[in-house]
C-alpha cells in the first residue's frame, strides 16, 4: 500500500508528480490561499507525510492529530511555524530547505537596501501622483551607499552572500554572531563587533538571523536608540525580531532615518499597521526567496526530503 502525503498548497505539475509517482497525494487546491487549520487537522489523521509552508502552524494539536505522521518536510529555511519539540517526542522528522535560497535572498536584501536608501517607491509615487513639477537640489535626496558601514547581524550562508555585494560598493563591512568567525574576517576582509558597538557604527543593518524566542525583540527600542540618525533599518529574516511598536516610534520621531522590511510580526501584515503610513518604510509581502529558480528548487528539495524519509533513508536537511 502506497504512503500518503498531503501538500499544504497548490504547487507546479513538476513537484506535484514528483511526489504523486510515489505516493498516494492529496494537496489543497488554491495557490494563493492557506489550507484552512480545520481542513489541515482532518487531513493530517491519515497521512504519513506533510509538505507544508510557513503560512502553516504545525503546533502541538495538529500533531496529536496525526499519528502515522513521519516526516514534516517544511518549504522554507525557517521553521518558527513548527513545534519542533512537540514533533520530536513523536518521533516526527522534520526538515526546511536551507542553501538554495541563499543567492536570490542576499540580492532581495541589498535591493531593498538600495530602495530605501535611495527613497526608489517614494520617488515612482511622487512621479505617478503628479508631484514632479521642476528639478530642486535637495528633491527626493536619499543616503549614499557606495563607502558606507554595513552592519549584518548573523553572518550564516546569506549573510556571507550579501558581504559580496557590498564589498561590489566598497562598503565597510562590520558584523556580530553569535559565534565569531575569525576565518571567515580574515577572508573576506570584515571585523566582528558586540551587537551594541555594532548598533552604534552602522549606516546600514540588516537582520539575517533565523527567529526563535532568544531573539524576539532584539531590535527595540533600546537598541533603536544606539542607532546613528541617519541609519537604515533593513529586516529579510523574520518577523518577531525587531519590535515594531518600537520602530515606528524611532521612525516618526526621526531617531533612524528609514527601514526597509520584508517580514512582519503578523503575516500577511495588517493594513492598519502604522508601519504603514509612513514614507521612510519600504515594504515588501515576504518575498525574499521569490524567483521563479529558486521556488521551484525549494520545493524540490521539500519533496526529496519527503520521499527519503518516507523511503526509509536519512533526510537531505533535516532539523530535529
Amino acid at each position: 500500500m502506497k504512503k500518503k502525503v498531503y501538500i499544504t498548497r497548490k504547487l507546479p505539475q513538476v513537484i506535484y508528480k514528483k511526489l504523486a509517482d510515489k505516493f498516494e497525494v492529496k494537496m489543497w487546491d488554491k495557490t494563493d490561499q492557506p489550507v484552512p487549520r480545520e481542513i489541515l487537522i482532518e487531513e493530517v489523521k491519515e497521512m504519513d507525510g506533510l509538505f507544508c509552508l510557513l503560512t502553516e502552524t504545525i503546533d502541538q494539536e495538529v500533531i496529536e492529530n496525526a499519528p502515522k505522521l513521519k516526516v514534516i518536510a517544511n518549504m522554507a529555511v525557517g521553521y518558527n511555524n513548527i513545534n519542533i519539540q512537540a514533533a520530536t517526542e513523536k518521533g516526527i522528522i522534520v526538515t526546511n530547505t536551507p542553501g538554495v535560497l541563499t543567492e536570490t535572498t542576499a540580492d532581495l536584501t541589498f535591493a531593498l537596501l538600495m530602495a530605501t536608501a535611495r527613497r526608489v517607491v517614494e520617488a515612482s509615487d511622487y512621479l505617478r501622483n503628479g508631484e514632479w513639477k521642476t528639478w530642486s537640489p535637495m528633491q527626493l535626496t536619499g543616503q549614499d551607499i557606495y563607502g558606507a558601514t554595513l552592519g549584518i547581524i548573523g553572518m550564516g550562508r546569506i549573510g556571507q552572500a550579501l558581504v559580496k555585494r557590498a564589498k561590489g560598493f566598497d562598503m565597510n563591512i562590520i558584523y556580530y554572531n553569535r559565534s565569531r568567525k575569525p576565518a571567515m574576517e580574515k577572508e573576506m576582509g570584515i571585523q566582528y563587533m558586540e551587537l551594541k558597538e555594532l548598533l552604534q557604527a552602522s549606516d546600514y543593518i540588516s537582520i539575517l538571523i533565523p527567529y526563535s524566542s532568544e531573539v524576539h525583540h532584539l531590535i527595540g527600542e533600546k537598541e533603536l536608540k544606539l542607532m546613528k540618525k541617519s541609519a537604515i533599518l533593513i529586516n529579510t529574516a523574520r518577523g518577531g525580531i525587531v519590535d515594531e511598536a518600537a520602530l515606528f516610534d524611532a521612525l516618526k520621531t526621526g531617531e533612524i532615518w528609514a527601514a526597509g522590511l520584508d517580514v512582519f510580526e503578523q503575516e500577511p501584515v495588517n493594513l492598519d499597521s502604522s508601519l504603514l503610513t509612513l514614507p521612510n518604510v519600504v515594504t515588501l509581502p515576504h518575498i525574499g526567496s521569490a524567483s521563479e529558480k529558486t521556488r521551484l528548487k525549494m520545493a524540490d528539495l521539500a519533496a526529496e526530503n519527503l520521499i527519503c524519509v518516507l523511503n526509509g533513508e536519512a533526510a537531505l536537511t533535516r532539523v530535529n
